[in-house]
């Protein structure tokens, strides 16, 4: 599959995820303004990858600044970071790589700080890509063979700009030769279970069924699902977990059932500042996504729309969560303060 995001000749080359699956169109992005505009308009999305894409786009505008001045560089270079910080506010993977990008603008002049965004931008990916690999294949262990699954949104390799999380615990079942198969729900409001997460299960020839979000608990109550598998966007330091809204939902319908419910995410995603996740600030996007589906009207004109783009599923309802450093259980304060990590405390 084409990778979502890439570092090539000195620009940022995305996959449009607006676009998919009718078409594959890529985008060289060659400065940071677009890069913020790609994430705010989900052309990137998913927490790792918004992470990675932060990065090589503070990078971009370190290399496009005119400049001899250190300290005329580092402080464009604020405004940069703070661009960025507005873009979306719940996925803390964001934050993560702007004060890793922070700390990374250091040097003795102005050629060598690029140099070092540039390198800590690759850094950052690279991790990514190994994380959710280690976490793909220690989540695969709680898979068996003949598992049906359910997940939400998409948290496969679009999402990740690596393996992948909860799609990647999926599919390092099946290359392990285990029978699985996949329920997968639309995901209203933007349709990314319906556009994206199948689409990549295809690609990796697991069989899939599409359904639409209200249905879940149907399939459940018929003994059809095995457990459920989902990515997150932040984790708080008590395991409350920020994912796509809906995911809440699904995590309640499961703990009734007596399915498993996990979580697949790498640390980068952790947040130990935030002691709750009734913390974690959730994004409010434009009442036009569900007023309409890809710019057709499907309800009255003037009808008022809510859209809150994630919810907080507490952490009662998990039943693990897979990261790179480990299968965390409950009770999750201790497990994820020793694995977490401290760029935000």
């Amino acid at each position: 599959m084409a990778r979502a995001i890439e570092w090539l000749d000195g620009k940022l080359r995305i996959l449009d995820q607006r676009k998919l699956p009718r078409e594959q169109i890529f985008a060289d992005l060659d400065n940071y303004q677009d890069v913020v505009l790609a994430i705010k308009e989900m052309r990137i999305r998913g927490a790792p990858a918004i992470g990675v894409a932060v990065a090589y786009g503070i990078a971009l505008a370190a290399s496009s600044i005119r400049t001899t001045n250190k300290d005329d560089l580092l402080a464009q270079l604020n405004q940069v970071m703070q661009a960025f910080a507005a873009s979306r506010p719940t996925a803390v993977n964001l934050f993560q790589a702007i004060n890793r990008m922070k700390k990374a603008a250091r040097g003795d002049g102005v050629a060598e700080i690029k140099k070092s965004l540039i390198d800590e931008a690759k850094q950052i990916h690279k991790e990514e890509v190994s994380a959710t690999e280690k976490l793909s294949q220690l989540g695969a262990e709680l898979i068996k063979d003949g598992f049906t699954l359910l997940t939400h949104c998409n948290a496969g390799a679009l999402a990740t700009a690596g393996y992948g999380t909860a799609l990647g615990v999926i599919k390092a079942a099946n290359e392990q030769g285990k029978k699985v198969s996949v329920f997968v729900t639309e995901t209203r409001p933007l349709l990314q279970g319906a556009r994206l997460t199948t689409w990549e299960l295809m690609q990796e020839g697991i069989p899939v069924t599409l359904i639409t979000d209200s249905m879940a608990g149907y399939f459940m109550k018929r003994g059809e699902i095995d457990c459920v598998i989902v990515g997150a966007d932040r984790i708080a330091a008590n395991g409350y977990t920020a994912n796509k809204i809906g995911t809440y939902t699904l995590a309640v319908l499961a703990n009734a059932h007596g399915i498993p419910f996990y979580v697949a995410a790498p640390t980068t995603t952790i947040d130990l500042s935030l002691t709750s996740g009734y913390q974690i600030p959730i994004e409010e996007r434009s009442p036009e996504e569900v007023t309409h589906i890809q710019g057709i009207p499907i309800a009255p004109a003037g009808i008022r729309a809510a859209n809150p783009a994630f919810d907080i599923t507490p952490n009662q309802y998990i039943s693990a969560i897979i990261t790179e450093k480990g299968i965390m259980r409950a009770p999750y304060t201790e497990g994820l303060k020793r694995i977490g990590p401290r760029f935000l405390l």
